[in-house]
């Protein structure tokens, strides 16, 4: 709106109206918003659930602390979608497809989320919306991304390649004259970093761009159930999931911002997305909203986000990695979500194979998601993995958790120069 209104006052030289043309302005512009909004209004949005008595329902899992948490207002996730989506509705250029993808995913994951608690809060029900809803939900989020990226003429990228200078030998990257659709997308490791999923369906032959669409969007829908319902998982502990979603969301909006300047995408030989840098102010509302949230959510917790949090920052970290054709590193900048994942999934299965072998099952981590297993002590359990020996607090875990965060944020950049 506002984005809207500059523009139209810059045709009569209104003095400050060209301020809005820059990407690093309103980005910054947006996370104080956000911020402030997240603050602000977040005190309030927590006491009316106080007040509606929308407490979360806590099970006796044998933590400490636990229990002390039971009441807690939970569903503050909404306060980060307000948080997100003001900003960028005021400031946010409502023209460009992908602000509009990203506001889409907002709402129907927030909407999806929020089914979710309501029904935990309302019926008491502690298991929420079925679990084949939700996934439903993620695959039509999946497919709503992927068929807009191929059928919108405005999703384009343009490829870069690597030319020797024959008369000093030097390796300049240069771009394609002309921008092109196709389903690429960045990998670590090789030469120009690039990658299109019609390679592997060259055996199609006329058919093989249209064979590669139809993975890339197969991989789309997986990118977003997997990385949502991680994000999920994850919010386990006070502050875990927000200040692990903010690191998260700081890396992906400095890759947007360098994969949407020409200039930056060549020094780092990646390529060229035109109108990506757009996303740059959706992080940006983002990063302040979930920061604004950690104030209420840092331990002990005021509020929790519940799923209408959770299941949200998921979907958009991996829609926003998708979108900026990053999603193939997000397995090393979202570790800790998936390794979340992959502790439950490892743990099930043992626990029932084991059962059907010895007729009692037997558990590889003292507790799961794996944040709790940190939380219990060796005595407490015959786990295959005992250590630590003695329970480490909760805030503890949360702090070491964001330094892990952190540590493969960088590593996900020194991915992109290792070759």
């Amino acid at each position: 709106m506002l984005y809207s209104l500059f523009q139209y006052l810059e045709k009569f030289d209104f003095p400050g109206a060209r301020l809005m043309d820059y990407i690093t302005f309103r980005s910054g512009a947006a996370l104080v918003l956000s911020l402030f909004i997240a603050i602000v209004f977040g005190r309030r949005i927590i006491d009316r659930l106080q007040l509606m008595q929308v407490g979360e329902i806590i099970r006796d899992l044998g933590l400490e602390g636990q229990m002390k948490k039971t009441g807690t207002p939970t569903m503050g996730g909404i306060i980060i979608i307000i948080s997100i989506l003001i900003p960028c509705l005021l400031i946010g250029n409502l023209s460009n497809v992908y602000m509009l993808l990203m506001i889409v995913a907002t709402v129907w994951l927030g909407t999806l989320g929020f089914l979710d608690d309501y029904i935990k809060v309302a019926r008491r029900d502690k298991d929420g919306l079925k679990g084949k809803f939700k996934i439903v939900g993620q695959v039509g989020l999946g497919l709503i991304v992927g068929i807009t990226m191929l059928v919108s003429p405005s999703i384009v990228m343009r490829e870069n390649v690597e030319v020797e200078n024959i008369e000093n030998h030097e390796i300049v990257v240069q771009y394609r004259a002309e921008d092109v659709k196709a389903p690429q997308t960045t990998i670590p490791f090789v030469k120009n970093n690039n990658f299109d999923y019609s390679y592997l369906t060259g055996w199609m032959g006329k058919y093989a761009m249209a064979g590669g669409w139809f993975l890339f969007i197969i991989v789309v829908i997986f990118v977003v159930t997997a990385t949502s319902n991680g994000a999920n998982l994850t919010d386990g502990l006070d502050g875990l999931a927000t200040g692990t979603s903010a690191i998260i969301g700081t890396a992906l909006a400095i890759m947007a911002y360098l994969g949407g300047n020409i200039i930056y995408s060549s020094y780092l030989n990646i390529m060229y997305i035109p109108g990506s840098e757009e996303m740059v102010v959706y992080m940006a509302a983002f990063i302040g909203a979930l920061i604004g949230f950690l104030w209420y959510n840092a331990y002990p917790a005021q509020v929790f986000m519940g799923d209408t949090g959770s299941l949200t920052i998921g979907g958009i970290i991996a829609v926003f990695a998708i979108l900026i054709r990053k999603e193939l590193l997000l397995p090393i900048l979202c570790a800790i979500f998936f390794i979340e994942d992959l502790s439950v999934i490892l743990q099930v299965a043992y626990f029932k194979i084991t059962k059907k072998k010895y007729g009692t099952g037997r558990r590889i981590f003292k507790m799961t998601p794996l944040h709790h297993h940190y939380q219990k002590s060796a005595a407490e359990s015959d786990a295959l993995l005992r250590r630590p020996l003695t329970a480490i607090p909760e805030s503890k875990i949360v702090v070491r958790f964001w330094i892990i965060g952190i540590f493969l944020a960088v590593i996900t950049f020194v991915t992109l120069k290792i070759r």
